[in-house]
């Protein structure tokens, strides 16, 4: 079980509703990642706990919930952290500079115990476990490491076929890398009543050529994607990053994860 050392506080801006929002962290012994929103009931970081994937991760149960959870779930992974109570004033999780960057540094000002004497657990399949449906695949094989393979095919000159795997080495180039979106989208998004907190800082804009403002590194937009799937896995229970498994995924999205991470849930065993 891994926690922080001390309460920390991030103050920022929802990203569908531009509501300002506090999140304060906890240590914790519980070995659950718990949220607590505006005192309700808390619920668990849990696959079974998604109420909607439509534009972000929103988990909660019948008295509260909490949206665009994905970062800050990814940024747990990045760090090990498996044990943390997160208290919030506000329903939506701040959107900050749209990665897991933000999160990793609070994470570590705060400091993060280690267990020095606890064995790490790794996990893998015992079979494969997959989701095909049309052009999307999410393919979970055993594998004697872990793999993540991510391909896209979006509109746009950079992102054509475009495929990015993920690495120990390129490890900080996807936790930075922001969210991302068709800039000529906005304005319907935002008229629905959405996306009402995107601004240039959290958001990269896709443009029929080139972007609103520079990349942070080469192929940003996929790297982000896979930032979003070890999110979305950590959902499972199981830290992804404690897989040996190659994961191989094609123009998928938060609703495919999801649905996969539920099979993967019961799937998954400890590496003898």
């Amino acid at each position: 079980m891994t926690t922080i050392l001390k309460e920390v506080q991030i103050e920022g801006h929802g990203l569908m509703k531009n509501k300002p929002c506090t999140v304060k962290l906890f240590p914790s012994n519980s070995g659950k990642i718990r949220y607590f929103v505006n005192g309700e009931e808390p619920f668990e970081a849990n696959v079974d706990n998604v109420l909607s994937t439509d534009h972000c991760v929103v988990l909660g149960n019948k008295k509260a919930k909490a949206m665009l959870t994905e970062h800050l779930t990814a940024a747990l992974a990045f760090c090990g952290i498996d044990s943390i109570d997160i208290c919030m004033d506000e329903m939506e999780v701040p959107a900050l500079d749209g990665s897991s960057k933000k999160w990793v540094d609070l994470f570590k000002s705060a400091g993060i115990e280690k267990h020095l004497f606890e064995k790490k657990k790794y996990y893998t399949v015992r079979e494969p476990v997959y989701y095909l449906n049309g052009k999307t695949s999410l393919v979970v094989l055993p594998a004697p490491e872990l793999y993540i393979s991510y391909s896209v095919n979006y509109n746009h000159p950079d992102l054509t076929g475009r495929w990015v795997a993920y690495n120990p080495k390129n490890q900080e180039e996807i936790i930075e890398a922001r969210t991302f979106g068709f800039y000529k989208d906005l304005k319907k998004f935002q008229m629905l009543g959405f996306a009402q907190g995107v601004n240039i800082e959290n958001t990269l804009g896709l443009q029929d050529e080139g972007y609103t403002s520079p990349l942070k590194s080469e192929n940003e937009p996929v790297k982000h994607k896979i930032l979003d799937l070890i999110g979305d896995f950590y959902l499972t229970g199981v830290n992804p990053l404690n897989m040996k498994c190659q994961i191989l995924v094609k123009e998928a999205g938060h609703a495919v994860h999801i649905k996969t991470a539920k099979i993967l849930k019961e799937k998954l065993i400890e590496c003898k």
